[in-house]
């Protein structure tokens, strides 16, 4: 028979524990929130592989439903609430509009679902459907509204509940859901990227890799430049700079030399104004006299 997921489970647990019991007119009830559709629902996300019926939308549009069919539903339905938050009231519609503009956005943590029906005012009743396959919903997502996933990733097993934190971290019910374990994981992460001098095994690799070393292969020779390689380039080149500063490229002589060799006497006449061609006829003259 069709069964519930952990994942899906795990979301609503999730939403339950942050949003039931909320300050405000009215908090989310355990019974508002549901997974699997009753005895005689046939069809459609809330079934499984037991209930799905000839040409199923929930299985047949999409290789992803196809692939993950199974017993277990693929679907979550979230009921009215109204609760004060982080200075704001936060409504079933207000909820519904920000994961509908996280899967808009295509959002990392929102890939996984197929489709939202919803209303974003308690009247008109949308659908955002990841396929564009179609954008309506019958009234009663007036006063709840549909998730679907896609079968694949309930099959598989993976976590849905990240958007659902996300969602109420931007309101202010969820600070921090992380374990110790999960905290202490990541400040290991962050150590073994951070440093990256040799102290500690991942940067004595990197330090490796970076010298162009490899731990387990003698006279390893890199294909790609190392800091040692860069260094010996750095090296010849300020060599060479320190050799060209020391020379001297002026050469005078050969430099009138050939302003020389260039002068013909015709040249020579037209260059001199005429106010000193008298002087210069009368220099020559005494020179040549002499």
């Amino acid at each position: 028979m069709t069964r519930a997921p952990a994942n899906l489970l795990a979301v609503r647990s999730l939403l339950l524990t942050h949003l039931d019991n909320a300050p405000g007119p009215n908090d989310l009830e355990p019974s508002e929130v549901g997974i699997v559709g009753d005895p005689a629902h046939r069809g459609g996300y809330h079934c499984g592989s037991d209930r799905v019926v000839p040409g199923d939308y929930s299985v047949v549009e999409s290789p992803r439903d196809r692939a993950g069919l199974t017993l277990d539903a693929a679907a979550l339905d979230v009921g009215q609430f109204d609760v004060r938050s982080g200075g704001r009231t936060n409504t079933l519609a207000s909820f519904s509009v920000w994961c509908v503009a996280q899967c808009a956005a295509n959002a990392a943590d929102t890939r996984d679902i197929r489709e939202i029906i919803y209303s974003p005012d308690g009247t008109t009743v949308k659908r955002w459907d990841r396929l564009g396959k179609r954008s309506t919903g019958d009234s009663s997502h007036r006063w709840h509204t549909h998730f679907s996933f896609f079968r694949d990733a309930i099959k598989a097993g993976r976590d849905q509940r990240p958007l659902f934190r996300r969602y109420l971290s931007s309101i202010g019910l969820l600070e921090d859901d992380m374990t110790p374990e999960e905290h202490n994981w990541l400040a290991t992460v962050h150590k073994n990227l951070t440093v990256l001098d040799g102290r500690n095994p991942v940067g004595q690799i990197y330090t490796r890799m970076a010298m162009g070393e490899d731990a387990t292969v003698r006279n390893y020779v890199p294909a790609h430049p190392t800091l040692r390689s860069i260094a010996a380039q750095v090296s010849a080149v300020q060599a060479a700079l320190a050799t060209l500063a020391d020379q001297d490229f002026t050469d005078e002589p050969a430099i009138v030399q050939g302003v020389l060799a260039s002068l013909t006497p015709e040249k020579i006449a037209a260059a001199i104004p005429p106010t000193m061609a008298q002087q210069v006829a009368d220099e020559l003259a005494r020179r040549l006299a002499a």
